[in-house]
């Protein structure tokens, strides 16, 4: 459902040529722009024009890397699932917007027709016109919205229902994100743990090989001279007793 959903808002946004790149790019790891091109049959420069209008709308992202032989830059891509759902589903409500801004004006207004010319106009520009068509000459007829209101309504169902889904989408790829993150975390953490403990056991093997070579510490040092201050002073005390 979900890569039915990128498929459209990209060939929305990029037209029908930009279809087969659905097909490569992968929302979970960044593809060579080179492999792109070849595998959609088109040349690097048309595939960038692709991948840059899909860019400007969020629904792709890159990064680069230099060839360190040639000393060029190479991007790499890959498909951003959730603002892909999230600008069909802005562009979803649009079109539930003007499809009742339809509704409305159908249920409100009266259209008149010419049948010989297929001219349609408001009722009140055939007003101004006396009804008359100033193509052919024929009288206007009035307009059976029926049709028209069965059909927008049928279409807004549908509309509506996808963008049900939408959401649903939506709310998986946020919850995929969330557990990504906490996923990352803790290997940060595990990571950092490690070198925590790698730091401890390197300087307690540096503190018993200088031990072994006869080097104590200073800390170990400053220890010992306490120890003997405080041994010192408890033989004093007993003496004085």
């Amino acid at each position: 459902m979900s890569d039915d959903f990128i498929n459209e808002v990209i060939i929305y946004v990029a037209g029908k040529s930009a279809e087969e790149i659905t097909k490569i790019l992968s929302p979970k790891k960044y593809i060579n722009e080179f492999l792109i091109a070849k595998k959609i049959h088109l040349t690097i420069n048309q595939t960038r024009n692709i991948l840059y209008k899909l860019s400007d709308s969020g629904l792709v992202s890159s990064i680069r890397k230099k060839d360190k032989k040639k000393g060029w830059y190479t991007y790499f891509w890959k498909i951003e699932a959730l603002k892909s759902l999230e600008f069909l589903n802005h562009v979803s409500l649009k079109q539930i917007e003007q499809i009742n801004s339809q509704i409305n004006s159908r249920e409100s207004k009266q259209f008149y027709i010419c049948d010989r010319c297929n001219i349609e106009l408001a009722e009140e520009k055939a007003l101004l016109q006396d009804f008359i068509c100033t193509e052919c000459g024929e009288v206007f007829k009035i307009k059976d919205n029926s049709k028209f209101l069965r059909d927008f309504k049928r279409n807004l169902e549908k509309i509506k229902n996808k963008l049900s889904f939408i959401n649903q989408e939506i709310e998986k790829e946020k919850a995929k994100i969330e557990k990504q993150k906490s996923a990352d975390n803790k290997k940060l953490d595990k990571e950092k743990a490690d070198e925590s403990r790698k730091k401890r056991l390197a300087r307690k093997k540096l503190a018993k090989d200088e031990f072994k070579k006869g080097k104590v510490p200073e800390k170990e040092i400053s220890n010992k001279k306490n120890k003997k201050i405080k041994k010192s002073s408890k033989k004093n005390k007993a003496k004085r007793k």
